[in-house]
């Protein structure tokens, strides 16, 4: 991608150092800005570091969801091209995988929820096969036996969140941003309506752009004049040991209750609870006991398997499931890429993109036109 350039560079201060701030900051590195990213703790290890990577668009698109399925698909598409990219800069792997996605299903109830969906699905003009339980088990040998039913896309894929994450790191060092680890934003430097820095502690760092991606913390930075509507949804996930020369299973399966994601090196990842609890960061005994026994009900071959590591995670949630990306309400200066959901791995590329131009030019790009702060004024008006 070509950035635009600047005669003056601009001095942009990003809060937040997940997968979403670091790829701002670095397209913003790569067209001349003068970059310094925030993070309250180690930049690529809460919400970025607790995904599973998934690319998929496809399978999960759900009704009332139609608004979010061009930016998601659209930023799909770029992912190649922002992993091959990011990889001859940095000569570290991301993990992009495209091996497809398959959703599986064994009892009548889960076979009709399949057929509701695929032909949903199918109807917003997604390219899906529909399988019988004999053809996915040709994917995926080690699937249960009683599998009755699949749905196979083949452009749903994966990259490795904590890899591409490492990656950033490293790209941006080379850009010549500045990441600031343990360092918190306690506010934004306002003047005259217009914020003009960000406050850690006694001081002030001065900037002429500030964009808030802090994912699930974004509303409680103060100094905000109509903090985004963003709060944690909580996700447990754990990982067992696969042998990778012999893996259970290479591709992303879907399953009723649970997902299971096949890394390259041999780890199976198990996700994901959907939890109210706040910031609650426990793992339960509940959570543990419906992942694996989801995914044994959909590979029984998980029972022999170690377990690896176990997690939890707090997705930056709206009320509509969608990001907000765009300038904020009622501070100018202050531009928002948070409220990225379960969607935030994917939308990375297309966020990155979208929001460095609109640093840069004052454009906003038509794919993240509808999705700005204003529209839950709207909502309510309505």
């Amino acid at each position: 991608m070509t950035m635009p350039t600047m005669k003056d560079k601009p001095r942009v201060a990003i809060i937040g150092g997940g997968i979403i701030g670091m790829a701002i900051g670095w397209r913003l590195a790569q067209a001349g800005a003068s970059v310094d990213i925030f993070d309250r703790d180690i930049a690529g290890q809460a919400a970025s570091r607790a995904a599973a990577g998934m690319l998929a668009a496809g399978v999960e698109a759900e009704p009332g969801e139609q608004t979010l399925l061009p930016l998601c698909l659209e930023s799909q598409a770029r992912w190649p091209g922002f992993a091959a990219e990011l990889e001859a800069l940095t000569g570290l792997p991301v993990g992009l995988r495209n091996q497809g996605t398959l959703v599986v299903a064994s009892t009548r109830d889960e076979v009709e929820l399949l057929r509701a969906n695929y032909e949903f699905q199918r109807g917003l003009g997604l390219d899906l096969v529909w399988l019988t339980g004999a053809a996915a088990k040709e994917k995926e040998p080690f699937l249960n036996p009683r599998t009755a039913a699949g749905v196979f896309s083949a452009r749903d894929g994966q990259v490795d969140n904590r890899l591409a994450s490492a990656a950033l790191i490293v790209a941006l060092e080379r850009t010549g941003a500045r990441l600031h680890e343990g360092v918190e934003v306690t506010g934004l430097d306002v003047r005259g309506g217009r914020v003009t820095g960000v406050v850690l502690g006694d001081r002030v760092v001065a900037a002429d752009q500030v964009v808030l991606a802090a994912g699930a913390w974004s509303r409680l930075v103060p100094g905000q004049a109509s903090p985004p509507p963003v709060r944690p949804v909580k996700g447990q996930m754990m990982s067992l040991s696969m042998d990778p020369a012999n893996p259970l299973l290479t591709h992303v399966v879907w399953a009723p209750k649970c997902y299971l994601v096949p890394r390259a090196d041999g780890t199976l990842i198990i996700g994901a609870t959907t939890e109210e609890k706040g910031f609650d960061s426990q793992m339960t005994a509940g959570g543990v006991l419906a992942l694996l026994d989801a995914a044994w009900r959909a590979l029984p071959g998980v029972e022999e398997l170690p377990v690896k590591e176990m997690w939890t995670g707090h997705r930056p949630g709206c009320r509509d499931d969608a990001p907000i990306l765009g300038p904020a309400l009622g501070l100018d200066g202050l531009v928002l890429a948070t409220g990225h959901h379960r969607n935030g791995i994917l939308l990375a590329p297309l966020t990155a993109d979208a929001i460095a131009d609109l640093v840069l030019t004052g454009r906003i790009d038509p794919h993240i036109a509808p999705f700005g702060a204003g529209r839950f004024n709207a909502a309510c008006a309505a």
